[in-house]
């Protein structure tokens, strides 16, 4: 991590390039002092005096763009800034002899220079080879698209251009104040010369996009990095997350001592763990730690998803900031039952459709291809009723591979027509169950759902488990005290009021019913400054990048 000295130094640095980009802007277009202009007529002819001001003017874009990345430690910035702000010493001097904004650039180029050290965030190299090709390939372009255009439309002018001095005249459209003089004499032509500049703009803002990306993973984790992962997970494994850190939309990050395995999702600059590290509790410092040193190397926010209450004083002992984001519910089996009042409702359902025929069974692995076919068109049936896709990250979704692998259990009628499912998965070194795909048709008995839960909770309490996992409650339990803090009262407000569209409430209210205790689950981000993109990457990686999908109420 940087020391204070060192974030300091980057603050300074990020504001002085943007004030560096400013400073330029303003004096590429307001006019040099007199007496220095007429000093300069001696020795600096006048068409480079004049492209000084187009230098001025472009190096103070790029310095605008480049100061966020160097506060991202950008490699590629760094570089860009120092050969810009070079550019931009020799600019002022010649334009004007400003030696003033000359010395302003002078001073951040010896900061770069005495910080290279600290920039070692690295961008994506295929990205980087592209943005190269798009910028040669621009200034090429921009070159031969106003030769042509020149010669093609010099009756659009008062000079008939030849090829030679079309390419004069697209050259001095950039190096000269004046366009070497250029008259339109229709509306096309003005609108021709102005396109010039828009395409050289468009391009180069494209080729400074791409050289300045994070690192893009195109490859998903190795075969034997997965086969590490599972032997670690099941060693370690710890919480209802466990199994899905297997998935694979998952790559993975190796503690140094090599006992520890981070699950995480990259999307644009957020990457995005699925719960806490899993390993010994004494490697867990040392596996963040060095987390969050490989992200900073790949431009990326490292953020960790439903991790459990547990380690937060340790997560934020490493400078990330924590936010409650729901609860998980959990049954206690061992008190479970339907005796009281308050559970007439559970003891009706279960009552009615046990004499209407209706059986609750239950098949180990491995599933048969006859049972995951009719598994299919029920899980069908219920993503087309909800207008969605399936969600990925934290949960499972319909993959035969996955569901073989998993005990499943169904609802089904008299006539043995399957009406509802569940697959349920283990916790490894927790003696808990927890529960992933709940599907049913859309027509289905009334209390169907019920009727399944607690036929699940008797029968893993027959089994000797201590806990049901019902899943995270989504935005509940937040906001409760005066010192929440304000992030956390933010989403305590979307809970209150996206409900009606995505029946956060209502579903906290399903969960409860079943009596379970109730866990907080958090999000550990970097910071403030993180949020954006962390919550974007977190949202592509549920929605597998679907996002219109995902962003359907109900889906």
């Amino acid at each position: 991590m940087l020391t204070r000295r060192n974030r300091i130094g980057l603050w300074t640095a990020t504001l002085l390039t943007g004030l560096v980009g400013i400073v330029n802007l303003l004096s590429a277009v307001t006019p040099n002092l007199p007496s220095r202009t007429e000093f300069l007529e001696q020795f600096i002819p006048f068409d480079i005096r004049a492209g000084g001001h187009f230098f001025a003017a472009i190096t103070g874009f790029i310095l605008l763009t480049l100061a966020a990345n160097l506060f991202r430690r950008k490699r590629i910035a760094w570089l860009l800034t120092v050969g810009l702000l070079i550019v931009s010493i020799l600019s002022h001097l010649v334009k004007g002899l400003d030696y003033e904004e000359s010395l302003l650039s002078g001073v951040l180029l010896v900061q770069l220079l005495s910080m290279h050290s600290s920039f070692t965030a690295k961008s994506d190299r295929p990205s980087v080879a592209q943005g190269i090709r798009v910028l040669v390939g621009a200034l090429l372009f921009t070159l031969a698209y106003g030769t042509v255009g020149f010669f093609l439309l010099d009756r659009q002018y008062t000079v008939n251009f030849d090829l030679p001095e079309a390419l004069l005249q697209t050259l001095a459209m950039f190096f000269t104040a004046d366009n070497a003089g250029l008259e339109p004499t229709t509306r096309f032509g003005q609108y021709f010369a102005d396109s010039i500049y828009l395409v050289g703009v468009v391009t180069i803002g494209y080729s400074l996009f791409m050289l300045l990306r994070p690192v893009l993973l195109r490859s998903p984790a190795l075969l034997q990095e997965r086969q590490r992962a599972k032997e670690i997970v099941e060693q370690y494994g710890r919480s209802s997350l466990a199994r899905f850190t297997l998935f694979d939309d998952k790559v993975y990050y190796f503690s140094p001592s090599g006992r520890s395995a981070i699950a995480y999702v990259p999307k644009g600059r957020g990457a995005i763990a699925l719960g806490d590290p899993i390993g010994p509790p004494e490697d867990r410092k040392e596996t963040i730690f060095s987390f969050r040193q490989f992200c900073e190397r790949n431009d990326w926010y490292p953020a960790f998803y439903q991790t459990l209450p547990d380690d937060l004083e340790l997560y934020q002992s490493l400078g990330f900031s924590v936010v409650k984001i729901g609860e998980e519910a959990i049954v206690d089996l061992h008190t479970f039952n339907l005796k009281g009042k308050a559970n007439q409702n559970l003891r009706n359902y279960t009552n009615r459709l046990t004499k209407a025929g209706y059986q609750v069974k239950f098949y180990p692995p491995p599933i048969s291809d006859r049972l995951l076919r009719e598994l299919r068109m029920v899980s069908d049936e219920w993503l087309q009723s909800m207008h969605g896709a399936e969600k990925k990250f934290s949960l499972g979704w319909f993959d035969e591979e996955y569901l073989r692998e998993c005990e499943i259990v169904t609802v089904e009628a008299l006539d043995e027509r399957l009406t509802a499912f569940a697959n349920v998965v283990s916790e490894y070194r927790i003696n808990d169950i927890t529960i992933d795909l709940m599907r049913h048709r859309n027509s289905v008995e009334s209390g169907t759902m019920d009727f399944l839960f607690i036929s699940m909770f008797q029968h893993y309490k027959d089994l000797g488990y201590d806990g049901f996992n019902l899943g995270l409650s989504a935005l509940s339990g937040m906001g409760e005290t005066q010192n929440t803090p304000r992030l956390e009262k933010g989403l305590n407000y979307l809970y209150e009021h996206l409900n009606r569209f995505y029946n956060f409430k209502s579903l906290h209210a399903y969960k409860e019913k079943f009596h379970p205790r109730w866990e907080p689950r958090y999000l550990v981000y970097p910071g403030l400054a993180a949020v954006p993109d962390v919550v974007v990457a977190l949202i592509r990686a549920d929605s597998g990048d679907r996002l219109f999908d995902y962003l359907k109420p109900g889906s």
